[in-house]
């Protein structure tokens, strides 16, 4: 099967479970569920539908075995609306995707107060050597007092 072609039908497949679980599906355990994406294998038989729910780790398990009884219903519209001549088995798996950028601004917010207190640490700190440790070549030159040689001559004559 084509690539794209699978891509497409996937697509499909989440507008309908989208539809159907926001118009057809009356299960009191369905909570708040975001139908995020679809995939399906090449030969068309079998599709995964990923999708998130707002609220607790409760109403996550009630609306997966919400989604699961009506699994059959579902299928048997995706099947009717893509036209398909064998439709896909469902799936359906919960997408950690949410869970892992909730988790990572967590990190964000924690490391931006620890650069904050760095920072109000930093505030009176001074140097321990010169404020500026590097040789500047001009003053390189003028290190040098008269009779003494510059470090490129006595470099070539070593190598003489």
């Amino acid at each position: 099967m084509d690539a794209a072609r699978a891509r497409k039908i996937a697509d499909r497949i989440q507008q309908v479970v989208a539809e159907m679980l926001e118009r057809r599906i009356k299960d009191p355990r369905l909570g708040f569920v975001t139908v995020t994406d679809a995939r399906i294998t090449n030969d068309l038989s079998e599709a995964t539908v990923f999708y998130t729910v707002f609220g607790s780790e409760a109403e996550r398990a009630d609306s997966a075995a919400a989604l699961e009884s009506a699994k059959g219903l579902i299928r048997s519209e995706v099947g009717r609306q893509t036209g398909l001549r064998h439709t896909p088995t469902l799936t359906f798996t919960h997408d950690p995707l949410p869970d892992s950028a909730r988790h990572l601004d967590g990190l964000f917010a924690e490391a931006k107060v620890r650069d904050a207190e760095i920072a109000r640490q930093a505030e009176g700190a001074k140097h321990a050597g010169e404020a500026d440790p590097y040789r500047r070549p001009d003053e390189s030159e003028d290190d040098f007092e008269d009779g003494d040689e510059e470090p490129s001559e006595r470099a070539g004559r070593s190598a003489t």
